[in-house]
């Protein structure tokens, strides 16, 4: 770990991200605040917050979304590395409404590697890029880390690979927005967005039938996409 680290301690410290993934995911739900991935063997390390932890942390769990969001750094280190090689820490618990200012806090006092920018000014539930930005950031991303084999064993992100869509039915693109943040991400299938975000698929086929503008569990709304 970092010099400037050293004497730091953090709320919460889990050695081994991937042995300890459950128990991160129970400490966690309800809560937000600021949180750090760091690799174990480098000391390199990645610093976000949110304002649902627990949803966050199911995200860099879903290797869908490590591989739609690849121009990070830190999607493209876990995809590489391996959970086990991370250590997850919560820095800060906080209210929702100060997690961005906290977050600048701790990125200013550790200046972490894997973060693209120390300034933190988009809504703290996530960060928008332009397409020309994501396609710098992936080029300046494989000089510091790029992805060789994934590693077989539990820690593989890509251990149990989800299966092609089901011949028997047409896949439709739909749209997920966000509400917490107003971001939206399309998806090639509601399969493909049940496993990015964790989703029972019937849900969310439920509430696009349904056809009316009711979000789900006030976090998403679903739409097929035009």
């Amino acid at each position: 770990m970092k010099k400037n680290s050293k004497h730091y301690k953090p709320v919460a410290e889990y050695l081994n991200a991937y042995v300890k993934k459950k128990q991160i995911f129970r400490e966690i739900k309800g809560k937000s605040g600021v949180y750090r991935w760091t690799h174990k063997k480098s000391g390199i390390s990645y610093i976000g917050s949110s304002k649902y932890l627990h949803l966050r942390f199911l995200q860099y769990f879903n290797v869908n979304h490590l591989k739609r969001t690849h121009y990070m750094y830190i999607c493209r280190a876990l995809l590489k590395h391996g959970y086990s090689n991370f250590s997850f820490e919560i820095l800060e618990y906080c209210s929702p409404e100060k997690c961005l200012e906290r977050e600048a806090f701790y990125l200013k006092k550790f200046k972490p590697k894997y973060n693209i920018s120390l300034n933190p000014s988009a809504p703290f539930s996530g960060r928008k890029h332009s397409n020309k930005t994501k396609q710098i950031m992936s080029d300046t991303a494989k000089k510091i880390d790029h992805p060789g084999r994934y590693k077989t064993g539990e820690e593989n992100p890509m251990h149990g690979k989800p299966k092609p869509e089901g011949a028997g039915r047409v896949s439709q693109p739909i749209e997920v927005t966000d509400i917490t943040n107003n971001t939206t991400t399309s998806y090639n299938s509601i399969r493909e967005a049940a496993r990015a975000l964790e989703i029972n698929e019937s849900s969310i086929r439920r509430n696009l039938k349904s056809n009316s503008n009711k979000s789900y569990k006030n976090i998403y709304m679903f739409a097929y996409k035009k």
